[in-house]
């Protein structure tokens, strides 16, 4: 008798959780993602990157770079860096975002930094006899950046009765490789508010 008890009990509290999941669109996503969490989101990233692409494009230095340069600068992006608290910031993300938005903009060519070892691997396997000599490709070929773009993102928390503010700020500098100065540097900021309310008995 009391395992029927039981199992009525457990199946009318399974009868009373319910699961529905849609598809939404970006700005859908972003205002529900606004009722879960305060962390740094898809659209955050989104508005950061093209605001950092804003600031590039409008910048004193970047234009005398840009107008003294004869051609299409080569450049080199490295990684931007967590230097936030969050170990699920979605740092990868960021950078991909970064990437394909300065792929979009057309104004360089890109050096492939992730790509460069495993290309070093092939050229190396097509030179080692195992290739027609015809097809292989030689060593030494690789293009050589002119610029490198390198950056952070840091986050500064406050917090006071359940009320918090996170102000997160992505940094970003492009400097000249062979004469090791800056062209460049950027920041933009991104501020999370939320309100965690205490439950009162």
């Amino acid at each position: 008798m009391k395992i029927i008890l039981l199992l009525t009990l457990i199946l009318s509290v399974m009868s009373c959780t319910s699961f529905k999941a849609e598809r939404v669109n970006a700005e859908q996503s972003d205002e529900k993602a606004l009722g879960i969490t305060d962390n740094w989101v898809s659209k955050d990233t989104n508005n950061a990157v093209k605001e950092i692409i804003k600031q590039i494009r409008s910048h004193n230095g970047y234009r005398r770079y840009m107008s003294s340069y004869n051609g299409t600068p080569k450049i080199f992006i490295a990684e931007v860096q967590n230097n936030t608290s969050e170990a699920y910031f979605p740092i990868g993300d960021l950078n991909d975002e970064l990437l394909y938005e300065i792929s979009q903009a057309g104004d360089f060519v890109l050096v492939d930094a992730k790509a460069r070892d495993t290309i070093l691997k092939e050229v190396t396997y097509q030179n080692d006899g195992m290739v027609d000599p015809a097809t292989a490709k030689q060593i030494g070929r690789q293009i050589g950046a002119d610029l490198l773009i390198f950056g952070n993102v840091y986050m500064k928390p406050e917090s006071r009765d359940g009320k918090t503010i996170k102000e997160y700020s992505l940094n970003l500098r492009v400097t000249d490789i062979e004469k090791a100065t800056e062209v460049l540097r950027t920041r933009t900021k991104v501020f999370k508010y939320s309100n965690q309310k205490a439950w009162k008995w």
